[in-house]
């Protein structure tokens, strides 16, 4: 990905299901207080890593509630029209099928051998139920996004999503990706040249 654009990544502020440990997927969540607060401190470090670029950036998010509420509180954190964005919804999180709304440990009691299948194989397993993804298939969509972008960008999505453009712009392998932690509020800078915390 040698002419891929700089990605400023920002993962969507806490949701109640995040703090309950709790796969959300395509659940339709909205930021709680805290998610709030991450949305607005992301706000302020990028315009600290980025000022200058931010005005002519482009500016993309996931469809889902809690990424559209962080990317709008950003962009009027950064002095920016809040709605001046575009939703991509080859940007939303990997779909967890029927595990949407179990916690791990909930998962791992009433599905053992999915949870083992994937233990085993975190890039390619897809688990039961509709809408479920791997990895792999979310990387087939991102893909489609990231060959569209032509100028630096701020991307507001989903710690699934984050991981696979890790590997898309060949910073991890398909192995190391899926273990990365992806903080709420947390950005990365992911170039072609190298990724970074900010």
């Amino acid at each position: 990905m040698s002419r891929a654009p700089t990605i400023w990544f920002v993962r969507h502020g806490q949701t109640d299901w995040n703090a309950e440990g709790r796969l959300q997927g395509h659940r339709d969540t909205d930021l709680n207080a805290n998610g709030l607060a991450h949305a607005a401190e992301a706000a302020e470090r990028l315009r600290r890593i980025a000022g200058a670029e931010l005005p002519t950036a482009d500016y993309v998010a996931s469809p889902l509630t809690r990424t559209r509420r962080t990317m709008e509180i950003l962009r009027a954190g950064i002095g920016l029209p809040s709605a001046g964005y575009r939703a991509d919804a080859r940007l939303r999180e990997i779909g967890f099928g029927a595990w949407e709304g179990q916690t791990w440990a909930e998962i791992r009691r009433r599905d053992p051998s999915g949870a083992a299948a994937r233990d085993r194989d975190r890039w390619g397993y897809q688990p039961r139920g509709e809408g479920a993804e791997s990895y792999a298939m979310v990387e087939g969509r991102v893909e489609e996004v990231v060959a569209e972008l032509r100028r630096p960008t701020v991307m507001v999505a989903h710690g699934g999503v984050a991981r696979v453009l890790l590997v898309i712009y060949g910073h991890l392998d398909i192995y190391a990706a899926p273990r990365v932690g992806i903080r709420q509020g947390s950005i990365l800078v992911i170039e072609p040249k190298g990724w970074r915390w900010a």
